[in-house]
């Protein structure tokens, strides 16, 4: 059953693998780093911020410096990312993550990932629905997680826009830096930190 989660930042992330009981990284763990949506900060800064925290654990961690959809559809590429227990997406740019690995091999083995971990603003695009972080306007996801529409905080005027946008056909997920999310194949639920979630104008719970 695939396991999916969803943090706030990278200090939610430590929080996330300091807890063993829902998260349990060892020297056995094959993690994959995809700094694909940190391409306008800096790929190798996002990789390595990433590997420390896992190589803390003795995890053995392999960073693609994946930055364009032709490297991504590569399927040597793909196959890492495939055969890793454990696959890492970087904050950034969602709209370049989403560009990048929409109908690509590596797009395809990040949806099919056995246990994915998506930090703050990427973890956007995994929905069927994506918020543009531009105006706060519903637009096309990914597809690889359903169930869930996920945003950061924004302005209570774009978070007003966006719920008014999307109505009452979606649940939407607003992540704080603290907040964790956990979707375990079939169903999401709020792990901890500050997660506020509305159908519409009304909060719901997962």
């Amino acid at each position: 059953m695939q396991s999916t989660w969803v943090v706030g930042s990278l200090d939610a992330l430590t929080e996330l693998l300091e807890s063993r009981d829902e998260l349990n990284v060892t020297s056995a763990t094959g993690v994959v780093v995809l700094p694909t949506a940190a391409a306008f900060i800096g790929v190798t800064e996002a990789a390595i911020e990433l590997a420390l925290r896992f190589e803390a654990r003795d995890a053995r961690v392999e960073a693609l410096m994946l930055t364009d959809r032709s490297s991504s559809d590569e399927p040597m590429f793909a196959q890492r990312v495939a055969d890793a227990h454990l696959v890492v997406l970087s904050d950034g740019s969602a709209l370049h993550a989403r560009s990048v690995w929409l109908d690509t091999a590596v797009g395809q083995a990040i949806r099919d990932a056995e246990t994915l971990i998506a930090i703050g603003s990427t973890a956007s695009v995994l929905g069927d629905t994506m918020i543009d972080p531009r105006g706060g306007a519903p637009t096309i996801g990914l597809g690889y997680r359903s169930g869930l529409v996920i945003a950061g905080p924004e302005s209570d005027e774009q978070l007003a826009r966006t719920r008014a946008l999307l109505g009452e056909r979606a649940v939407l997920a607003v992540l704080a830096s603290n907040g964790i999310l956990h979707h375990n194949g079939v169903k999401w639920r709020r792990v901890s930190g500050d997660v506020v979630v509305t159908r519409g104008e009304k909060s719901v719970e997962l």
